[in-house]
């Protein structure tokens, strides 16, 4: 799976889009009110591709395993240190509703979705990140 994103941003513009194996899409994400940049910054976006990335497996392997799941709610939180420095302390909380199955089946899900979430796995193993070209 090959996934990328983009965002051109200019005053009082921002354009952001992602694809996955060609497939793309188009983001709403304000520009900031002053002008240039984001609304939300890229901590903000990181967590939100925890939440994201977890949310999406609980259904996924919800359905391998034959679960009905009603609802899904993660909350991530971490903290942010000076300019330049790594995000700290990252935690999060996931809320999974099912009316057929028993709070075990639920956890047991939890469990195995933590396991084999990738962006957590990502951000888990510290992956590099490699600058290719500048202009």
């Amino acid at each position: 799976m090959n996934i990328s994103a983009t965002i051109q941003n200019s005053n009082q513009a921002n354009k952001v889009r992602v694809a996955t194996n060609g497939l793309e899409k188009e983001m709403q994400i304000a520009g900031k009110p002053e002008g240039y940049g984001s609304s939300v910054n890229g901590g903000e976006l990181l967590f939100l591709s925890l939440a994201t990335c977890f949310c999406n497996d609980i259904y996924r392997e919800a359905t391998r395993r034959k679960m009905d799941i009603e609802s899904v709610t993660v909350t991530i939180s971490g903290e942010f240190g000076l300019e330049g420095e790594p995000a700290s302390n990252i935690t999060y909380q996931a809320q999974v509703l099912s009316i057929h199955h028993s709070s075990q089946e639920i956890a047991e899900l939890i469990q195995q979705v933590d396991q084999v979430a990738e962006v957590h796995n990502t951000l888990r193993k510290g992956v590099s990140v490699t600058l290719k070209q500048t202009s």
